[in-house]
């Protein structure tokens, strides 16, 4: 397999779960699995597939299943398909023990291109984009013979990492592709991309994931739900096992639930417990969690901002002990309009203070500071 980077791990690959490339079951997604397998059995495969949807609810394991799968089968096949003389598939699964599967775990499948955001080693960290050299390599992999006239797959995860000049190469695959070529752009966020991108491109959309799927899937990664609020681990996470995942691994119930703390000593903060808090951001394991900390800050405050009742509102579900808090700081509508305004510009001031590096720490007093003016003139 033609591979960017020494390893397979990719730039946006959460810890713990298998690879997608590994992932035998895709949950909840059977809609868009169908939407391919008709394409495909009807011989009317686009050669060029935009993969949507919320982040961390199967993209890339989809992606990497349909690559398996076309991979594995002959060519002649759909054309024996439409002919009656062979079944019609109707699902994407792929054992590992087939060669092909083992050979994308060794990162040895010749018919295979993976393109993500590369490691910068000077830096020690993952590029923030996906360059116009990485891009290509996808026109020089698509100009190659392909192995036994078999097929050529790309995956770009995440299309939208792509700066302008990779986007603008990307047109060229996308407009002269050769005959057995396949791109599948994985994008979390696909109003970024170039709309000439999108158009060239036949979209299969995937759905957040309900509460037994989620469950499912987070079985399936290994994860011991008995040790979770499982309630607050689900709704959280919001139909993500990606971010549910992230919950578990940066301890985010525990954060949230302090958070939780302060907002119920509002509209007369404990400063004691807000100290408390934006001290720990002076340590270096608190540092790293920053941006993960302002992230939950601001679910916390969107959803307290979707909580009121007015007879034609209807409230959110709640989860640990929100609703007690949330009911008396924003009881109706007035207030709902205060705590978006509020949100709105925290979140701003948040990201412009971290950009320029600002004290985590300053940051989030500030911060809290700003949440009690609005709780002032809110809270019941």
């Amino acid at each position: 397999m033609t591979e960017v980077g020494e390893t397979l791990h990719p730039s946006d690959q959460t810890d713990g779960p298998p690879h997608p490339s590994e992932t035998q079951t895709l949950f909840g997604q059977q809609k868009a699995c169908k939407q391919f397998l008709d394409a495909f059995s009807a011989g009317r495969l686009h050669h060029a597939w935009l993969i949507t949807g919320l982040r961390g609810i199967g993209k890339a394991t989809l992606a990497w299943q349909i690559a398996k799968f076309l991979l594995t089968i002959p060519i002649q096949r759909e054309d024996a398909g439409l002919l009656g003389i062979t079944e019609t598939p109707t699902n994407l699964r792929v054992p590992n023990h087939h060669p092909i599967a083992q050979r994308i775990k060794a990162r040895s499948e010749p018919g295979l291109l993976s393109i993500q955001r590369t490691y910068d080693e000077k830096r020690k960290r993952f590029k923030q984009i996906i360059t116009v050299d990485e891009i290509r390599k996808v026109n020089s992999f698509f100009n190659l013979s392909a192995v036994n006239g078999g097929r050529r797959i790309v995956i770009v995860d995440s299309a939208e990492d792509m700066n302008q000049s990779a986007s603008n190469a990307l047109l060229k695959a996308l407009e002269e592709p050769p005959k057995n070529a396949f791109l599948f752009l994985v994008s979390h966020h696909p109003a970024r991309l170039l709309p000439t991108i999108r158009s060239r491109c036949c979209e299969l959309h995937l759905e957040t994931l309900n509460h037994s799927n989620m469950s499912d899937a987070l079985r399936a990664a290994g994860i011991d739900l008995e040790v979770f609020d499982l309630e607050a681990l689900l709704e959280l996470s919001g139909g993500s096992v990606g971010a549910a995942l992230t919950l578990i691994n940066q301890n985010g119930l525990f954060i949230y639930q302090l958070i939780l703390e302060i907002l119920a000593t509002l509209p007369k903060l404990d400063h004691n417990k807000v100290t408390s808090i934006s001290e720990k951001f002076s340590g270096k394991e608190w540092a790293a969690k920053f941006d993960f900390f302002c992230s939950l800050l601001d679910m916390a405050l969107k959803r307290l901002t979707l909580n009121p009742i007015d007879g034609n509102t209807t409230k959110t579900v709640t989860v640990l002990n929100e609703d007690i808090i949330f009911s008396r700081l924003c009881p109706d509508q007035r207030a709902a309009i205060e705590w978006a305004t509020v949100t709105q510009d925290i979140s701003i001031r948040l990201r412009q203070g971290h950009a320029v590096n600002l004290d985590p720490a300053a940051l989030i007093l500030d911060t809290f500071f700003k949440i009690e003016e609005c709780a002032n003139k809110t809270a019941q």
